[in-house]
C-alpha cells in the first residue's frame, strides 16, 4: 500500500493553513500588536496541539459522510485544496470546511454514496457558526467594555492588557483551529491507512503539520486581508473577534463538526459592527465574500465530480 494518496492531505493542510491562520493572528499582526514571524510559530505549535489532542472527534464526522476509497479521498483533497487556492488568490476568506465538504459530497453524489443525515447536520452548523459567534462576540465585547471602563486603570496598564490578551486569545484560536478543521486536511483518510498501521490519531498530528505548513509558507496575504478587510478594528475589538471566534469553533470541536474559522470570525466582527454602530463595516465587502462562501462548495463539488469521473 502506497502513502502517495496522502499528498492530496498535504495539499489541502498547506492551502488551510495560508488560509485560515490569518483568522486567529491576522487581527493582532494587522494591529502590530505582534510580528508576523512570532504570530505563525506561536499559530503552528498551537495548531498541532490542538490537532493531536482533540482532532479526532471531526474526523469521523467527514469519514462517515460518503464511502471512500484511497483514489477518491485523494480526488476530493486536491479538489478541495484546489478550490481553497482559488479563494486565497482572490483573498477572499472563506471555509476550508464546505470546500472539503463540498469535495466528499461531489464523490458522494458521483458514487451514489452520500449520507444525507450527516450531510443535513453539518450544513445546519454552518449557519449556526456565523450566527452564534455573531450573539457570542457581542456578550463579550459588553463585557470586556464594561470591565475596562468601570475596573480603575491608566491607559498603559489598558492597552497592555489588550495586547496580551490578543497574543493568549490568538494561541487559543489556534488550537480550536486544530482542533476543529484537521478533519479537513485528514479525515477522509480515516480507516485508509490501517494496513500500514496509521491511526487516527497519526492522522492528526500528520495533519497538524501539513496545517502548520502552509501557516509558515503563505499566509501573510489572508493575514493582512482579514485583519483590515472586514471592518477597522482597534485592539479591543480584535481581542474581542478573536476571542468569540474561538470559543465558537471549540464548541463545535468537541460536538466534532468542523466548521468554519472564517464563518466565525466575520460573524464576531459583525457583532461588534452592530453594537458600534454599523458604520465601520465594509457591506461591499462582506457580500463579495458572503457569494465567495456559496460558490467554494459548488465549486469543489464540481471539481471532485469531475475527478471521479476521469480517475475513479
Amino acid at each position: 500500500m502506497s502513502l502517495l494518496p496522502l499528498s492530496g492531505g498535504v495539499f489541502m493542510g498547506w492551502a488551510l493553513g495560508a488560509l485560515d491562520s490569518a483568522n486567529v493572528f491576522g487581527t493582532a499582526v494587522a494591529s502590530r500588536v505582534i510580528s508576523f514571524r512570532k504570530a505563525t510559530l506561536l499559530c503552528s505549535v498551537m495548531v498541532i496541539l490542538g490537532a493531536v489532542l482533540q482532532g479526532e472527534a471531526g474526523m469521523h464526522t467527514y469519514r462517515d459522510l460518503a464511502e471512500q476509497n484511497l483514489r477518491t479521498v485523494l480526488v476530493a483533497s486536491v479538489a478541495a485544496g484546489l478550490a481553497v487556492t482559488f479563494m486565497i488568490l482572490k483573498a477572499l476568506p472563506i471555509s476550508a470546511s464546505q470546500s472539503m465538504v463540498g469535495a466528499i459530497a461531489g464523490i458522494g453524489l458521483a458514487s451514489d454514496t452520500v449520507n444525507w443525515s450527516g450531510l443535513t447536520t453539518i450544513l445546519i452548523c454552518w449557519v449556526a457558526t456565523p450566527i452564534g459567534s455573531l450573539l457570542i462576540g457581542m456578550v463579550v465585547y459588553k463585557l470586556l467594555s464594561l470591565f475596562f471602563t468601570r475596573v480603575p486603570m491608566g491607559i498603559l496598564t489598558r492597552d497592555q492588557l489588550i495586547w496580551g490578551g490578543l497574543v493568549v486569545v490568538g494561541c487559543y484560536g489556534a488550537y480550536t483551529l486544530g482542533a476543529n478543521n484537521v478533519a479537513n486536511v485528514t479525515g477522509i483518510y480515516s480507516g485508509q491507512f490501517t494496513a500500514l498501521g496509521l491511526t487516527d490519531l497519526h492522522l492528526a498530528l500528520l495533519g497538524g503539520l501539513f496545517i502548520s505548513f502552509g501557516t509558515l509558507t503563505y499566509s501573510k496575504k489572508m493575514m493582512i486581508a482579514v485583519g483590515t478587510g472586514i471592518m477597522r478594528l482597534d485592539a479591543l475589538m480584535s481581542l474581542v473577534a478573536v476571542t468569540s471566534m474561538a470559543i465558537t469553533v471549540h464548541i463545535f470541536a468537541i460536538v466534532g463538526i468542523p466548521v468554519s474559522t472564517s464563518h466565525a470570525l466575520v460573524g464576531a466582527i459583525c457583532g461588534i459592527g452592530f453594537l458600534t454602530g454599523g458604520s465601520g463595516l465594509k457591506l461591499e465587502r462582506i457580500r463579495t465574500i458572503s457569494l465567495a462562501w456559496l460558490f467554494t462548495p459548488l465549486l469543489s463539488l464540481i471539481l471532485s465530480s469531475a475527478g471521479y469521473a476521469i480517475f475513479c
